[in-house]
């Protein structure tokens, strides 16, 4: 058995990582889509300094896509002794501008078009967290713009020494590469550091202010726990999965078996899907389900089963192309007898406690969650649409535990449902109407939210960006 904890709140999932980081006595292994280059993104390379100065062996593995201007930092960070950082598929290129980099991504398009979207945080080897938040200001709500409904699960026990197995075969992989291989500079390492230093300084890397006092659950801050060592975790059966590092990069049908990549992470999750008894519950930021999805949602809607979507809305969604494509599944989905909800951040505005969290900022979904008959959970980076499915690397983990699986329920309100809207057919009609649940039951039947316009732009855009890519 492992032990997981559920990290719903943005507050509590940036303390436990701070807390594992100030703990660590050994190792820091991290592999991230994405690291901020704002308050939390400094704040997490300042700590792990301040590891590496204790003896700690820090490594730091990120997929290169979003580290236009992230390399003085880096190299600052890698200046330190016992860190150090490698690169996911980098671009060789063209670094330091957006519009060199989207060059070279037209140019070695089939290369660069393949990301890593694991999301791993491993301390001592011992505790580990994995889930949907990347490192940024945006995934803990310390974003004044827009901020994410996310999850991430805390674990220990037998499952992090496979997460660990994973992260290893990612950091020697053939597609990763040592960040001074990649990025070169003729400043030598005190001034490199220096330079890090004031990029992470306090001024630009405020710490947030402290956790409340006990969670959603009850349960206190893991740096509390932690410090009085009563770190309290649900039992669990844990397996973890993940992608090959090489998996867009392989054939599927060669006749070659040693060119042949490995069961995806979306395949198996579509393959647990079909032990279902009663009950899937599905909630995914990106939701482009395909012919062979709809196939798969018709033929477990054949045995009974009840299945539950909750995604963004048009209005909401940090990709609106992909939820165009979605928009092409929803009457179809809906006459399998599929239940769907979209995220808004108007609703959430409706609800005064979620008002308080999101106060001004826009608020969106981007939690990867399915739970299946009450009972079991998979988490991790997977979307459910065809970029997570064939072209990006994606790491997942079924926890198959009563306690976190109402955790789960809990969490996301799959029992009551609020500040969503609920999406359904116009009786008797193939048209969509959109109901809110905060009890006024107030009927839209338009896209709520988004105007003509955008709409229209959208769906312009769409016409040229084949689905595969989204």
């Amino acid at each position: 058995m492992s032990g997981a904890r559920v990290l719903p709140q943005a507050a509590f999932a940036l303390d436990a990582r701070l807390a594992l980081i100030r703990r660590a006595r050994s190792s820091l292994d991290l592999q991230y889509y994405l690291l901020g280059n704002d308050k939390t993104g400094k704040l997490i390379a300042r700590e792990l300094r301040d590891a590496a100065a204790r003896g700690v062996r820090v490594r730091l593995l990120l997929d290169d896509f979003y580290t236009t201007e992230l390399d003085p930092m880096l190299l600052g960070l890698a200046a330190h002794p016992n860190i150090e950082i490698r690169l996911f598929n980098p671009f060789v290129t063209g670094r330091d501008h957006t519009a060199t980099r989207w060059l070279n991504f037209a140019a070695d398009f089939r290369r660069l078009n393949h990301r890593m979207h694991n999301k791993l945080f491993i301390a001592d080897g011992a505790l580990a967290v994995v889930g949907g938040r990347n490192l940024a200001d945006e995934y803990f709500l310390r974003s004044s713009g827009a901020n994410f409904i996310d999850l991430d699960v805390m674990l220990a026990g037998p499952v992090v020494a496979e997460l660990q197995t994973i992260f290893d075969n990612y950091w020697n992989s053939e597609v990763v590469f040592p960040l001074h291989d990649i990025v070169q500079s003729a400043k030598p390492p005190d001034e490199l550091r220096a330079k890090f230093n004031a990029i992470t300084s306090a001024t630009q890397a405020p710490l947030p202010p402290a956790a409340p006092e006990a969670d959603m659950f009850g349960d206190p801050p893991v740096s509390i726990a932690i410090a009085q060592g009563k770190l309290e975790l649900s039992p669990t059966r844990a397996t973890a999965v993940a992608d090959s590092p090489t998996k867009a990069l392989t054939d599927t049908d060669g006749d070659d078996p040693h060119q042949r990549r490995p069961p995806t992470v979306a395949e198996r999750m579509r393959a647990r899907l079909d032990e279902a008894r009663s009950e899937i519950n599905i909630i995914s930021p990106y939701f482009i389900p395909g012919e062979e999805g709809m196939d798969h949602l018709a033929r477990l809607r054949a045995r009974g089963i009840r299945i539950t979507v909750a995604t963004n809305s048009l209005a909401d969604t940090d990709e609106p192309l992909v939820n165009i494509n979605y928009n092409r599944f929803r009457v179809e989905m809906l006459k399998l007898g599929v239940s769907l909800y979209e995220v808004s951040s108007a609703q959430i505005k409706r609800s005064l406690n979620l008002r308080k969290v999101f106060r001004e900022s826009r608020g969106a979904l981007h939690a990867k969650l399915t739970l299946v008959d009450r009972e079991w959970a998979l988490v991790g980076s997977l979307n459910f649409d065809p970029r997570s499915a064939y072209l990006n690397t994606e790491l997942g983990v079924r926890l198959d535990s009563y306690d976190v699986a109402h955790r789960l329920l809990e969490a996301f309100q799959i029992d009551n449902v609020e500040s969503v809207y609920e999406v359904r057919l116009r009786p008797g009609t193939d048209s969509i109407q959109w109901v809110t649940t905060d009890g006024e039951n107030i009927v839209l039947d338009q896209e709520p939210d988004a105007n003509a316009l955008v709409r229209l732009k959208l769906l312009l855009f769409s016409w040229f960006v084949p689905t595969d890519l989204l």
